[in-house]
């Protein structure tokens, strides 16, 4: 049981990507393009990868307390906790047609419990607590993310008003953080090739604010969803020119934090492409669509691969011998 105390609160992004790409394709299945089974396998796939992970993180604060309390305290990842009430809200959405009563306490238990990770930790950097070399766009995540993830779930459950609060908390956010997260990645401290996966987390805030946009308007792809979506086909480009830079450093679990930009993507683009067939709108729809869900199953095919040879859990953390000298215990070598 040791290994599960490796799984870092960061595998919550896992279900964003593969919850988004089943969402994207259960609306894609509404509109007669793909069999029904085909976004239902998604969806309920990664509702399945958040109560697994929402188990372990459980099993964690047991039985792993001080690895859960440095994920806390660590300014570079305490951002992804919020990933935990927040998936909680996606499984609402997926779960809705079969279980209703389960799904609106999943959706109002993952509300409150995102707003309450905000309250509690997120508001204290206010102080001037977050080093620079931590503010990565990992910081979305808490105010930018777990918002625009609140309206989509408000709206699918038709809450559209509540939904707006929530879309109006979210967009405000991306506004005031991302200049100075873009200032930081432009002028540095470089991000180590590990931990490049973050910079992936860039790719999000517009194409998942067009997707809880058209989640409380009705689904109508107006000027202000174009406007949405354009940012991010920008925020795609400047992500293709890096790719180089961002595997710089191999394949690894923190390339995932590409996935819930890439999934908000599909999900916005399968609309355009409904809502203007046989235009240029609709070429940039399909053409978002095809990236998107390509990456997707490329990240799920590397992690199948990393996760049978041994290699998808970080190593070992060293404990001290009795010469001070760190040995790792438990799991393979890498």
């Amino acid at each position: 049981m040791r290994t599960l105390h490796r799984v870092p609160v960061s595998f919550f992004g896992i279900v964003l990507g593969v919850f988004g790409l089943g969402s994207a394709w259960r609306y894609g299945a509404g509109v007669g393009l793909v069999p029904h089974w085909v976004g239902e396998v998604g969806v309920l796939a990664g509702c399945a990868v958040w109560v697994l992970l929402a188990l372990i993180y459980a099993y964690r604060v047991l039985d792993a307390r001080a690895a859960v309390v440095a994920e806390w305290r660590d300014p570079a990842t305490f951002a992804f906790i919020s990933l935990v009430p927040a998936g909680a809200v996606l499984v609402s959405v997926g779960v809705h047609p079969y279980v209703p009563g389960v799904a609106a306490v999943l959706l109002w238990t993952g509300v409150v419990g995102q707003l309450a990770f905000a309250a509690v930790r997120y508001a204290p950097l206010w102080t001037g607590t977050q080093p620079i070399e931590a503010t990565t766009p990992a910081l979305y995540l808490p105010t930018v993310g777990a918002n625009f993830i609140s309206a989509i779930g408000l709206g699918s459950a038709g809450h559209a008003e509540l939904g707006h609060l929530f879309l109006g908390a979210g967009v405000i956010s991306w506004l005031t953080l991302e200049p100075p997260i873009t200032h930081r990645l432009r002028t540095g401290p470089e991000t180590a090739p590990p931990r490049r996966g973050v910079v992936g987390v860039q790719l999000a805030p517009a194409f998942v604010a067009c997707y809880a946009y058209l989640s409380v308007n009705g689904g109508t792809f107006d000027h202000v969803a174009l406007a949405l979506l354009g940012y991010g086909v920008l925020q795609l480009v400047l992500m293709l020119r890096l790719w180089r830079w961002v595997l710089a450093g191999g394949f690894t679990p923190g390339l995932w934090a590409f996935s819930f930009g890439l999934a908000a993507m599909c999900n916005t683009g399968l609309r355009l492409a409904h809502a203007r067939p046989g235009t240029a709108l609709g070429v940039v729809g399909v053409t978002t669509v095809a990236i998107g869900t390509a990456l997707l199953l490329a990240l799920v095919v590397a992690t199948l691969g990393s996760l049978a040879r041994g290699r998808l859990l970080p190593p070992p953390a060293p404990l001290l011998g009795p010469n001070d000298q760190a040995v790792a215990v438990g799991g393979p070598s890498r």
